[in-house]
């Protein structure tokens, strides 16, 4: 595990749009950039897992695999400042292999350093194995975000 730095910007827009694009993969996540520009700073810590691979000629090659990226929220009801996740993502291929609890590992200690109390996230509903793994984790649901389309549908009679 290695901690990123302001050189990560495209990577971390690279890694945002791939979460999202699994979930919703005929949409356009362009627009992550924005929010990456917006709120990727020093104050939010991100880090990320290589994977080295032997290649021929005892070269070896190193691939990202994950990353968590963190930042601050402040809890509605209590009024505190917290960390909060506002990435989490494990390339297909290496899941189910500990990194992500690592990484929840990493960020717990690191919002403990800071005095923060809990750590909040979000995750969509369909994301079952991202559910199995933060409520394994102690996660809890504390709210539900609600949506309503604005979009009027032709009825058909």
């Amino acid at each position: 595990m290695r901690a990123g730095s302001g050189l990560d910007r495209a990577r971390l827009v690279k890694f945002i749009q791939r979460t999202y694009q699994e979930i919703f993969p005929k949409q356009d996540f362009s627009h992550l950039a924005r929010t990456v520009e917006q709120y990727f700073s020093k104050d939010t810590p991100l880090w990320w897992v290589d994977f080295s691979t032997p290649e021929p000629r005892n070269i070896s090659s190193t691939v990202t695999v994950a990353c968590l990226w963190a930042g601050n929220a402040v809890d509605q009801v209590q009024g505190d400042r917290h960390t909060h996740i506002f990435l989490l993502y494990v390339i297909p291929e290496h899941r189910r292999r500990g990194i992500a609890k690592v990484l929840m590992q990493q960020v717990e200690t690191w919002a403990a350093s800071r005095g923060d109390h809990q750590i909040s996230l979000q995750v969509f509903q369909s994301n079952q194995p991202a559910l199995n793994l933060y409520q394994q984790l102690g996660y809890k649901i504390q709210s539900v975000s609600m949506i309503k389309s604005l979009h009027q549908q032709t009825e058909v009679e």
